[in-house]
């Protein structure tokens, strides 16, 4: 499994060479670390740079301008912090040749705020530990913003519906992958087995649909998904519109009953000033949702929070803000 995703993800993906160092803010102890800081560069012939402590945006940037990385893999809430930190911040990122994020989905406006102002564009995918890395990912070469990519080549993916029969294109499925680095069995948990490994295929319980040119546009987790009139509604869409509102730095979209039993968005923003935070910005946050998405998806309840709920990783822990 090693080999397959560092030959695929690595080498091929991110065209890793022996010219390359890695710093990644993901630890070894996550699929996504281990691939980033040790397996990759162990097959190409790199170099990786590790560090025990805790990632914060002037840590990456103290750690970049020392050891001069040419590959950094992070996640789209570090991103986004990282470009608030960057308004008061000018660190050399001139090793950079390549980001990657994984994850969670990479907001379109993230992408295109980190490339203007770092001049490095970041290759989003999709990965879970079960299958050890990245399985749909952007390249240099085929890159589409807001996306994560296409099937990486030795993979196979379809979407399915509840039942288990394949959507059609733009139609909203869970994606089932499978390839050389599937995981067979989860330890000493038969049921969990039996619920995820359908045979060749592995159940990822990400929720994805493919746009017209077949690309993989992420919907969320299958628990994370909500229908809101009757129509499946994606919490990742309200939070990258909620981004691009320029007094936004992070935000969460979970699903919460209105008073007649009735499942609407909930949104937990952390804006860059706390003090914006009232009923004015709360109007203008609604007013930017209706103009960027359809009718029904602007969030009913606005929380203005100092942090959201991570885990150690950096993914948001929506389950925690649905309690």
């Amino acid at each position: 499994d090693m080999v397959f995703t560092g030959q695929c993800v690595g080498a091929e993906m991110l065209a890793m060479g022996e010219g390359d160092s890695c710093f990644s803010m993901s630890k070894l102890f996550h699929s996504y670390g281990f691939g980033n800081a040790l397996t990759f560069p162990l097959w190409v012939g790199g170099t990786a740079i590790l560090s025990d402590r805790r990632v914060t945006p002037d840590m990456t940037f103290e750690i970049i301008e020392k050891f001069r990385p040419t590959v950094f893999f992070g996640v789209p809430t570090l991103y986004a912090q990282q470009l608030h930190a960057l308004e008061k911040a000018s660190p050399d990122l001139s090793s950079l040749r390549l980001c990657v994020s994984a994850g969670e989905a990479l907001p379109g406006d993230v992408f295109r705020r980190w490339r203007e102002r770092c001049g490095v564009i970041i290759l989003d995918g999709l990965g879970s530990t079960e299958m050890l890395h990245i399985f749909i990912g952007n390249t240099l070469a085929d890159l589409k913003p807001g996306t994560s990519g296409r099937v990486i080549p030795r993979y196979e993916v379809k979407l399915v519906d509840e039942d288990g029969s394949e959507v059609v294109p733009g139609e909203i499925g869970t994606v089932l992958v499978k390839g050389g680095s599937n995981a067979k069995y989860y330890w000493n948990n038969p049921d969990k087995t039996a619920a995820t490994m359908l045979g060749e295929w592995l159940d990822t319980g990400d929720m994805y649909y493919q746009d017209e040119a077949g690309y993989f546009v992420n919907c969320g987790r299958g628990d994370d998904m909500m229908k809101v009139g009757g129509l499946w509604c994606s919490p990742f869409e309200i939070e990258a519109r909620l981004i691009e509102h320029p007094k936004v730095l992070e935000a969460a979209v979970v699903g919460r009953a209105d008073e007649d039993d009735l499942i609407k968005p909930e949104a937990f923003v952390v804006l860059n000033d706390p003090t914006d935070a009232g009923d004015g910005m709360t109007a203008a946050l609604i007013e930017h949702c209706r103009e960027g998405l359809d009718h029904y998806k602007y969030p009913r309840w606005f929380n203005f929070v100092d942090a959201l709920p991570k885990t150690v990783t950096g993914k948001i822990q929506r389950f925690r803000l649905r309690r």
